[in-house]
């Protein structure tokens, strides 16, 4: 049995004003052949998919022919000529691989390039150009992708995320599973998809609660039925302007396309009952949730900048935070993560020790954010940290430096990276995490690294390119109409 392994996955936000170069995923680590298969072990969906081959070589010969991996996170537009490098090397390494069996493609599903909107469905193109149409594509997807009618006609499955916060490992052991199944000669899967005319704000993503844990209950009980392999809801990120943009639902079964097509209905129709509870927020002015933070009686408040997440594609830039907290001049210490090269510098440049007035923020997102002047020491430097981050894989967080400014502590970084929202951000430069009573996280769902501390979490309703207001957004690209752009009262996925 010989299956090709690959990742090609970036997450783009379409209103940042970055670019997504070959250097981005490079932060995040590119490998190519052997080097996947030793570095991926238990990282993202090649590492369940690893966990799941491995059981399968027990009972039956397998060989792997890894390819190339590329996690970009999320950015910006990817450049064209990025994309090209990314598509030509994961080409050739399947020319050089055939005959093969089947291919394990894992994939984001949101990415957009200078020229190509539907970076998934450009790949899986040129993946079927080499193999033919006969060969198995299994693609474990994000569940914030944007499923497009391109990337269902040419993938055999389309697994996504079960939850959120996501768990990568499972949905490839998931994915893994029912590529084997197929090779086994065990399934043979018919799909049905829907597209829903819909975006919303990231508020209520958590699959752990809300109308989100709603939607996904739902798709889990269907799971049970006879014949079902998988429902994945896709509430697409709501940063992706492109011509197919929207939510969607893909359903596999087995051998039974009407089965999967009244699921995908079913499935589609419940998102769009729940569409208004989506839209439900906790948000609070940045003012407010310093103030509540302070008021709080104990333990770590997590100040979530849903406005600048960098999980979301995000500068890492805003100051808006800070400014709120400067203002109040706040009385407990604060952690404060802020991507700015050029205070950076500055900082690095002064030394250990010395005071600085700087200019800090708003150095990137110029059209929702600006910078704000702040005067204080230098606490600490380092001249570089690579960290595993086990399920996330290896993170290069380059130099970093420590500013105090009265209560607050910023951390400066040089570029963003995954790291932004882990506590090792501040335990590399002598910090404990305990001795903090707020933390700023610029993400808007993954909080988990600091839930050993956390007691409280604030939504913050700080402005920029992963705002939840979306009618802010000058929408170029995106079908019309969708709610709640548009006035879009009656939608039916069986009409």
């Amino acid at each position: 049995m010989r299956i090709a392994v690959a990742e090609i996955a970036q997450e783009t936000d379409s209103f940042t004003p970055l670019t997504a170069e070959l250097t981005d995923f490079e932060n995040y680590g590119i490998y190519y052949g052997a080097e996947l298969l030793e570095r991926m072990h238990g990282v993202g969906p090649i590492g369940g998919f690893l966990e799941v081959a491995a059981e399968q070589q027990q009972q039956q010969p397998l060989k792997l022919f890894p390819i190339v991996r590329a996690w970009g996170a999320a950015g910006g537009t990817i450049t064209a000529a990025t994309l090209d490098y990314l598509t030509e090397r994961l080409v050739a390494g399947l020319r050089d691989a055939m005959p093969l069996d089947a291919i394990f493609l894992s994939m984001h599903g949101a990415a957009a390039s200078e020229n190509v909107d539907d970076v998934e469905g450009h790949i899986l193109r040129a993946v079927r150009d080499v193999v033919g149409n006969d060969l198995p594509v299994v693609v474990p997807l994000d569940h914030h992708a944007n499923v497009t009618q391109q990337m269902v006609d040419l993938a055999d499955l389309l697994i996504g995320h079960e939850t959120q916060p996501h768990d990568p490992p499972a949905t490839g052991r998931k994915a893994a599973r029912a590529l084997f199944r197929m090779l086994r000669g065990e399934s043979q899967p018919t799909v049905a998809w829907r597209k829903i005319p819909m975006i919303t704000p990231q508020d209520q993503f958590l699959t752990s609660q809300g109308p989100m844990k709603e939607w996904f209950d739902l798709a889990r009980s269907m799971e049970q039925r006879e014949g079902v392999i998988d429902v994945s809801p896709y509430p697409m990120q709501p940063w992706l302007d492109v011509a197919e943009g929207g939510w969607s639902v893909v359903v596999h079964t087995e051998r039974n396309p009407e089965l999967a097509q009244t699921l995908a209905a079913e499935m589609a129709n419940a998102a769009w009952r729940l569409r208004h509870q989506f839209w439900l927020s906790d948000r609070v002015a940045p003012a407010d949730a310093v103030r509540n933070a302070l008021r709080a009686e104990s333990g770590l408040v997590i100040l979530s900048d849903t406005g600048d997440s960098v999980y979301g594609g995000a500068p890492g830039d805003s100051a808006c935070i800070l400014r709120a907290m400067l203002e109040q001049n706040i009385p407990a210490m604060a952690l404060v993560p802020l991507v700015d090269p050029q205070a950076l510098q500055i900082a690095s440049s002064a030394g250990v020790g010395a005071e600085i007035s700087v200019e800090l923020g708003g150095k990137f997102d110029r059209a929702f954010n600006r910078t704000v002047q702040v005067t204080g020491r230098v606490a600490a430097i380092s001249k570089g940290l690579t960290v595993d981050l086990h399920d996330r894989g290896v993170c290069d967080l380059r130099r970093t430096a420590l500013l105090q400014v009265g209560q607050i502590r910023i951390v400066l970084l040089d570029h963003r990276s995954f790291a932004i929202n882990h506590p090792i951000l501040y335990t590399h430069l002598g910090l404990e995490i305990g001795d903090a009573k707020m933390v700023v996280l610029k993400t808007a769902s993954n909080f988990q690294f600091f839930a050993p501390w956390r007691k409280q979490l604030i939504r913050v309703d700080s402005p920029g390119t992963t705002q939840s207001n979306l009618r802010d957004f000058a929408w170029q690209r995106i079908p019309r109409p969708i709610f709640p752009l548009d006035d879009l009262p009656e939608w039916n996925a069986l009409k």
